[in-house]
């Protein structure tokens, strides 16, 4: 066969291919092959999601926030009585949960409940007269106070409390909390503090004749 024969036939070859294949060729893509995964695919998801499972167990113990201590979020001993005087002062029929009139029997039980033996001062001499008393909740546990009232209407507050570990052995003290003045004092029994929407040298008076009482 001659060349040229050879270059006849390879072209009817070729036209022929093209007649039976192209149709095939130009044809689109089914979308099935588009949205067909590779199974190689789901087994590395898979290994991703173990390992960022591991990766946050491992992190875990170092996010945790750690307990808060309650000694450090301790509410100061002058702040916890000024926000009970707030409170409770203010009270026209029910200012106090026993009245003076059961004196003993409101020392009995607030000392039962604190875990002391209490006394009640007595203001009279400086025109304050006892109104009553109630039992509050504490930092650590129960609280007393004490209420009291001049002519003019105005009162005064002590709060008694078991001393808490975040409170510190004081002496005398004052502080100004709001509108309220606070004197307060820490003995190895009691924590005590006399508050009061007064002048500072009238209620230094005040607690200083109570704390000749509480401390003879």
């Amino acid at each position: 066969m001659t060349e040229e024969e050879d270059r006849v036939e390879y072209a009817e070859q070729n036209a022929l291919l093209k007649r039976r294949f192209d149709a095939v060729l130009t044809e689109p893509i089914p979308a099935r092959m588009y949205l067909k995964r590779p199974a190689w695919l789901d087994y590395a998801r898979a290994a991703m999601l173990v390992a960022v499972g591991v990766a946050i167990g491992l992190a875990a113990p170092m996010l945790r926030t750690p307990a808060p201590s309650p000694v450090a979020f301790a509410v100061p001993l002058q702040v916890r009585a000024a926000r009970a005087h707030l409170v409770y002062s203010p009270e026209v029929r029910h200012p106090v949960e026993v009245e003076a009139k059961e004196k003993d029997h409101l020392v009995k039980w607030l000392s039962k409940r604190l875990g002391t033996n209490l006394r009640v001062p007595l203001l009279s001499s400086e025109g304050f007269e006892l109104l009553g008393g109630r039992l509050l909740p504490g930092n650590d546990g129960p609280v007393a106070q004490f209420m009291y009232q001049e002519a003019s209407g105005k009162r005064l507050t002590l709060y008694v409390t078991r001393p808490h570990k975040g409170d510190n052995v004081t002496a005398f003290r004052f502080a100004q909390e709001g509108p309220v003045s606070v004197f307060y004092w820490i003995d190895r029994d009691c924590g005590y503090a006399l508050s009061g929407e007064i002048d500072k040298p009238t209620l230094a008076r005040v607690a200083s004749v109570v704390y000749k009482q509480l401390e003879p």
